[in-house]
């Protein structure tokens, strides 16, 4: 190895270094703000998960998660309710690639129902 593929070698590995450096910070600071990621988090969830209902979210709420835009979330609306979030692809709402992006980001909550009490 001569000297200028040496130099090249060097300066791809800091090029590597510096760039696994930037991507970790950005990743300890969290979401940019006005992003998708951050717009989610705000989103109607319980306290003990984060995910998107999608038998009670707005369309503003659905066309906020990646690949969901008005035609999608007005699908996903109109062929409420759902018993899983896999019947988005079963009912044909959504293709497949598109649920891949979400299915992270969604869950379909049951209603809970109410027992009459005994008088």
């Amino acid at each position: 190895m001569n000297s200028t593929e040496r130099k090249l070698a060097a300066q791809i590995a800091v090029l590597i270094f510096l760039l696994s450096l930037l991507s970790g910070t950005a990743l300890a600071r969290g979401a940019e703000p006005g992003s998708k990621a951050e717009a989610l988090a705000g989103q109607t969830a319980t306290p003990s998960t984060d995910k998107l209902d999608i038998n009670t979210a707005t369309k503003d709420q659905l066309k906020a998660l990646p690949g969901i835009g008005d035609a999608y979330s007005q699908k996903i609306i109109d062929g409420r309710p759902y018993r899983a979030k896999n019947q988005l692809v079963q009912k044909r709402i959504l293709p497949q690639a598109t649920y891949d992006k979400i299915k992270d980001l969604i869950i379909a909550k049951q209603p809970k129902t109410t027992t009459p009490t005994a008088k």
